[in-house]
């Protein structure tokens, strides 16, 4: 068994794949139409055959509510690994992109969390 691909909630497809590609640098990797809504996935550029993440649309009630919730408890939807979260931070950041948490040492990890402009708080996080 092995995880191919994990979801996110979004709110709306087409805003997401922009974000998710232009500014975080994932790849398109399949987008195919189901009725309202595409199965939409990306990969990393680095992992083209690895873990796909699929940008789901916001279509049943409770995930919305979910959504809203983790949000305003200010918990992350998912998290990505990156080398350096200092250098993506200030990438990110230069780009406009809203953080909710700056870089922060956590024991072996250091964190930081941005919203993704559809709904969710994504943490970035490298290992130490």
């Amino acid at each position: 068994m092995k995880i191919t691909v994990m979801s996110v909630m979004v709110d709306d497809q087409e805003k997401a794949l922009k974000f998710y590609t232009q500014v975080l640098g994932f790849e398109k990797k399949t987008d195919i139409p189901m009725g309202e809504g595409r199965w939409l996935t990306l990969v990393s550029p680095e992992q083209r055959d690895g873990v796909e993440l699929l940008l789901e649309p916001m279509g049943f009630a409770p995930a919305k509510v979910f959504q809203k919730e983790l949000s305003e408890a200010g918990i992350p939807w998912t998290s990505f690994s990156v080398d350096d979260v200092d250098k993506e931070y200030e990438r990110l950041t230069k780009l406009n992109v809203e953080f909710t948490m700056k870089p922060t040492q956590m024991g072996p990890v250091k964190l930081a969390v941005l919203k993704d402009t559809c709904g969710n708080l994504i943490q970035i996080a490298q290992l130490l």
